[in-house]
C-alpha cells in the first residue's frame, strides 16, 4: 500500500531501513575532553510476577550460563522497542528471538519472548567484556565476587566499526561535551546536516549525560540521546547504552577497568548437565568468516561433549545455527527445543506502562503540526506512527481516522520553528517531503 503526501507517491518505510535511521543523524561519537533518567526496577520473579531479573545476575566459578526466559502478552500499541529496553534488551535481542512479529504493530494478546538467558563470553572474567556479535556487554565487578551484569549496547556500524581488543577505561565525564571529530564533520557537511564545532552537554549532546573514554584512541562507552538505537549498529565506533544504564554503570566502574571486546558469535557451555548452544548471525565484518566460525563452534561442542562422555544432536545443532536467534538452546539428544523452551518461560504480568515509552500529547486546534502520510490501511499508518515515536529524539505522532482511510499527524509542536525542524528531520531519515501545518490555516475536523 502507498501513501499520498504532498501529491507525491511514497512506499511505507521498510522495517530494515528503520532500523537504520531510529538513531541515524548525530549518532557518532569519537572526541571529547577529559575533564538523569531514573533506572528502571528488575526484581527477582516471584510465583505471579510483574517483573525479572534482567541485568545483575549471580555467578558461580563454572558457570557459564546466567538468566531465564519469560515471556509476555502484548496489549495495542506496544512495540518491541518498548518492550525490550522495559527488560533490559536491545533492539537486536528482541526481534530475533520474536522473528516472526511486526516490531511496530505488535497485536493485542501476542506472546512476546523475552530472551533473558546469556551464554557468557569466552573471555576472562574481569573488568568489562564486550561481545559485539550480539551487542552485549558483561561487566564483572573487582568489589562483587561472584557478580555478572550485563546490558545491551549500541556499536560502531558499517565503515566505522567497533574495534577489538583490549584496553581499559582511562576517564569518566559526567555531563560531557561532545568536540565532533573533522571526518564526522564532513559527513554531516555532505548530508547537508552541518554539525558545530563543540556540543554542550544536554539533550541534543548524542553521548548523553555519561562518557568513559577508553584507551583506543577516540573511542568511548557513553549513553545516548537516541535509546531506540540501541541493539543495533548505528555509532561511529563508540559504545552506546541506555540512559538508566550507562548511569548504573558509571557509577560502578572506574578508571583503569580493563575493557575486553570480542566477536563471538556462537557460544557454547554446560549447566546442569545440559550442552547448550547460543547463535547469532556474524557482523558484516566478519560474514565471510562465518563457515569457519561455525566450523570452530562444532569443534567446540565436541570437546564439551567429551568431557562428559556424552554425544550432540547435530541436527539440532544445524537448525540451532540456521536460527541464529539468539536463545540459548540444549543441543543433547532428546533435549528441549525451542516450542519447549517457549512454553517453559516465566510468563510475565503486563507492567501496564514500559520504562521510557514514549507518551503522545494530545493536538489541539491551537497547535502546529506536521501531516506526515496518508494511508488506506490502518496498520501502515500505525507503523509509521510508531517508528516516529521512536526516532531520537522522539517525534510525537499518532495514527488518526480520516475520509475512510487514515491519516498520521505528528505533534504538537510549540511553533513554527519547531515544526519546520521536525519536518526537517522527517525528510532527512525517512526521505519524506512533509510541510508544518498552521493552526490559523487549516483544521483538524
Amino acid at each position: 500500500m502507498s501513501a499520498v503526501i504532498q501529491n507525491r507517491t511514497v512506499s511505507p518505510i521498510p522495517l530494515v531501513f528503520v532500523a537504520a535511521v531510529i538513531s541515524a543523524l548525530l549518532s557518532g561519537c569519537q572526541s571529547i575532553p577529559l575533564l538523569s533518567d531514573n533506572q528502571p526496577e528488575h526484581i527477582v520473579w516471584n510465583s505471579k510476577p510483574d517483573n525479572i531479573a534482567s541485568h545483575e545476575f549471580n555467578l558461580s566459578s563454572d558457570q557459564g550460563i546466567v538468566g531465564t526466559l519469560a515471556s509476555i502478552s502484548s496489549r495495542e500499541n506496544d512495540t518491541l522497542s518498548d518492550i525490550g529496553r522495559h527488560y533490559g534488551l536491545g533492539y537486536n535481542d528482541i526481534t530475533i528471538a520474536n522473528a516472526n512479529l511486526d516490531p511496530w504493530t505488535l497485536p493485542a494478546e501476542q506472546t512476546v519472548l523475552l530472551p533473558l538467558r546469556f551464554v557468557l563470553p569466552d573471555a576472562p572474567r574481569k573488568g568489562i567484556v564486550l561481545n559485539l556479535a550480539n551487542m552485549r556487554m558483561f561487566y564483572y565487578p573487582k568489589n562483587q565476587a561472584n557478580t555478572v551484569l550485563t546490558y545491551p549496547v549500541g556499536i560502531g556500524r558499517q565503515g566505522w566499526n567497533t574495534p577489538l581488543g583490549q584496553t581499559q577505561i582511562v576517564a569518566k565525564k559526567a555531563n560531557p561535551d561532545w568536540t565532533v571529530p573533522e571526518s564526522i564533520h564532513r559527513e554531516h557537511q555532505a548530508l547537508g546536516d552541518p554539525l558545530p564545532k563543540v556540543i554542550h552537554a544536554g539533550p541534543d549532546n548524542p553521548l548523553g549525560s555519561y562518557a568513559m573514554p577508553l584507551g583506543f584512541s577516540g573511542y568511548l562507552i557513553h549513553g545516548t540521546n537516541k535509546p531506540y538505537g540501541i541493539g543495533l549498529q548505528v555509532s561511529h565506533g563508540c559504545v552506546q547504552l541506555y540512559p538508566e544504564d550507562i548511569e548504573a554503570l558509571f557509577n560502578k566502574v572506574e578508571v583503569g577497568t580493563p575493557v575486553r571486546i570480542v566477536h563471538q558469535p556462537y557460544m557454547a557451555t554446560w549447566q546442569d548437565d545440559m550442552l547448550y548452544l547460543e547463535a547469532h548471525q556474524p557482523l558484516d565484518k566478519w560474514e565471510k568468516q562465518q563457515k569457519q566460525l561455525q566450523k570452530d563452534i562444532r569443534k567446540k561442542l565436541q570437546q564439551l561433549a567429551n568431557e562428559k562422555q556424552t554425544t550432540v544432536d547435530w541436527s539440532k545443532v544445524e537448525r540451532i545455527l540456521q536460527r541464529a536467534d539468539g536463545v540459548p538452546t540444549p543441543v543433547l539428544p532428546d533435549s528441549a527445543d525451542l516450542p519447549e523452551l517457549v512454553a517453559d518461560a516465566v510468563q510475565l504480568a503486563h507492567p501496564g506502562q514500559f520504562y521510557g515509552q514514549p507518551v503522545i500529547n494530545e493536538l489541539s486546534d491551537s497547535d502546529w503540526s506536521i501531516l506526515a502520510a496518508n494511508f488506506e490501511n490502518e496498520t501502515d499508518a500505525q507503523k509509521l506512527a510508531a517508528m516516529l515515536n521512536h526516532q531520537g529524539p522522539p517525534i510525537p505522532a499518532r495514527k488518526i481516522a480520516k475520509d475512510g482511510g487514515f491519516q498520521v499527524v505528528a505533534g504538537p509542536f510549540k511553533n513554527k520553528k519547531e515544526a519546520k525542524t521536525v519536518a526537517q528531520r522527517i525528510k532527512q531519515n525517512f526521505d519524506m517531503d512533509v510541510k508544518a501545518i498552521d493552526p490559523k490555516q487549516t483544521s483538524r475536523n
